[in-house]
C-alpha cells in the first residue's frame, strides 16, 4: 500500500511590518505543524521578490517549509482585483503549477472563481462589519468585496473562534456548512527564546516590575484607555510602567503618533514607555518576564497575544469581549473596553510582584497539537470534497 505524501499548500506571505499577528500566526502555524503532523501538510510559503530577509529567515528554519520568491506576488493592492475580471489570477496560478501545488491558503489575497485548486479563505475577523467607523469608506468597500468573492465562489471558510464563526453566518448566510473553526496556540521555537530578558530590560532601560502591551498600533487596539488608567494612577500617587510595542497602521499612520504625543502631553512618558516595533525574539522576553499583559483592544478574532500569553502562563487584564472570554476564561482579569477605573484598579493590584521569568507550561504541548491536528483535518477534508464534488460538511471516502 502506498503512503499518501504531504499535502503542499500554497500560502501567501503575510508581512510583519504589515500585520505582526498575522506573521506570528503563519510562523506558529508551521512550527506546530512541523512538531506535532509532519506528515500531513507542507507549507509552500510565496513572498515577492526582494522581500525582507529578516522576515523569511524564522520561516526557513521551521523544517519542511518551503520558501518561493516571484514577481507574481509583489504587485500593488489595485491589481487584486484583475481575477475577478480574468477568472483567476493567472500568474499566482501559474507559480503554484510550477511547485507542484496540492491546495490553497487565501488571507486577504482572492485568486480568481475559476481556480483549480481546492482553496480555504482565511478570515481572521470581520472587525470592518463590527467596528465600521474605523474604516475609511474605501478600505471598508475594498474588505468587503473580498470577503464577497470569497464567499460567493463557494470557499471554505477558516475562522479562529465561536465568536468569529457567529458573526460570520450572521453576515454572509451562504457560508452556512462552510464554516470551520481552528483555534491557534502558541508554541514559539527554542530560538526565539534564547534572549535573556534581564538583557532586554537593560537595553530598553526597564523596571523590573512592568505591564506589557504588544499590540499594533491600531484604532481598535484601544491603547488610549491605557493612558487613562495611568493618569487615574497618577492623581493616587501610583506610578506603574506599561511597555507598548509594535507598528502602526498602514492606513492610519498617524495614530501612534497620537498616542505616543498624548502619552507626552499628559505627563506619562515616563509610565507609558513606547519600544517601537522590536524584534519578535524580544516580544517574548518581555512577555515572560512582566507583571501582566494588557490586552485593552476593542475587537478581536482570535488574540495571538493573549494566546502566547496562555503559553507562559503571564497573568492577563483583557477587554471585557466575547472572544477574549472564550480564548482565556477565568484566567484573566476583565475590565470594560471604557472603563479606566477598572483597568487602574487591576493595575494597582500589581503594585510590586516580584520579578520572574516564565518557561512555556505543561500544557502547551496538547493545546498546540490540537490546533495543528484540526487545521490539519479541516484542510484533508477541503482536499477530499474538492476531488469528489462535495461540500465541507458532506461525507468523502477516507
Amino acid at each position: 500500500m502506498s503512503v499518501a505524501r504531504p499535502i503542499r499548500l500554497a500560502f501567501t506571505l503575510i508581512s510583519r511590518k504589515a500585520w505582526a499577528g498575522g506573521y506570528n500566526y503563519q510562523l506558529n502555524l508551521f512550527n506546530a505543524l512541523a512538531n506535532y503532523c509532519p506528515e500531513a501538510i507542507t507549507p509552500v510559503v510565496f513572498a515577492a521578490e526582494g522581500h525582507d530577509a529578516g522576515e523569511l529567515e524564522p520561516m526557513r528554519q521551521v523544517p519542511a517549509v518551503e520558501i518561493v520568491c516571484s514577481a507574481h506576488f509583489g504587485r500593488p493592492a489595485l491589481t487584486s482585483l484583475l481575477p475577478t475580471m480574468f477568472a483567476q489570477d493567472r500568474g499566482a496560478i501559474s507559480s503554484f503549477r510550477s511547485n507542484k501545488i496540492d491546495a490553497v491558503w487565501e488571507n486577504a489575497r482572492f485568486f480568481g472563481w475559476s481556480s483549480p485548486y481546492p482553496t480555504v479563505a482565511w478570515v481572521p475577523d470581520l472587525q470592518h462589519r463590527q467596528l465600521p467607523h474605523l474604516f475609511s469608506n474605501k478600505a471598508r468597500r475594498r474588505r468587503e468585496m473580498g470577503f464577497q468573492l470569497q464567499v460567493l465562489s463557494g470557499r471554505t471558510i477558516i475562522l479562529s473562534s465561536r465568536s468569529a464563526e457567529r458573526h460570520c453566518l450572521s453576515y454572509y448566510p451562504r457560508t452556512k456548512g462552510r464554516t470551520a473553526v481552528v483555534r491557534f496556540a502558541s508554541e514559539p521555537s527554542a530560538e526565539l527564546l534564547k534572549l535573556d530578558p534581564v538583557e532586554v530590560l537593560q537595553k530598553y532601560d526597564l523596571p523590573r516590575t512592568y505591564f506589557y502591551v504588544p499590540n499594533q498600533f491600531w484604532r481598535h487596539k484601544n491603547h488610549r484607555i491605557v493612558l487613562d488608567a495611568l493618569a487615574l494612577l497618577a492623581q493616587r500617587g501610583v506610578h506603574p510602567v506599561v511597555a507598548a510595542s509594535g507598528g502602526g497602521d498602514p492606513n492610519d499612520p498617524e495614530y501612534l503618533d497620537q498616542i505616543v504625543r498624548e502619552a507626552a502631553g499628559r505627563g506619562l512618558a515616563q509610565q507609558f514607555r513606547y519600544l517601537g516595533l522590536i524584534p519578535l525574539a524580544e516580544v517574548y522576553a518581555l512577555l515572560r518576564s512582566s507583571a501582566a499583559l494588557i490586552n485593552p483592544s476593542r475587537f478581536e478574532g482570535w488574540s495571538t497575544t493573549v494566546e502566547e500569553a496562555k503559553s507562559f502562563g503571564v497573568p492577563m487584564m483583557l477587554s471585557d469581549i466575547d472572544v477574549h472570554r472564550e480564548q482565556a476564561g477565568e484566567r484573566a482579569r476583565y475590565f470594560g473596553a471604557d472603563d479606566a477605573a477598572a483597568l487602574a484598579a487591576h493595575l494597582q493590584d500589581f503594585t510590586d510582584p516580584a520579578f520572574v521569568v516564565r518557561e512555556m507550561n505543561d500544557q502547551l504541548g496538547g493545546r498546540v497539537r490540537e490546533f495543528a491536528e484540526s487545521f490539519s483535518s479541516t484542510i484533508k477534508r477541503v482536499v477530499r470534497a474538492h476531488r469528489y464534488g462535495l461540500g465541507l460538511m458532506e461525507r468523502a471516502p477516507p
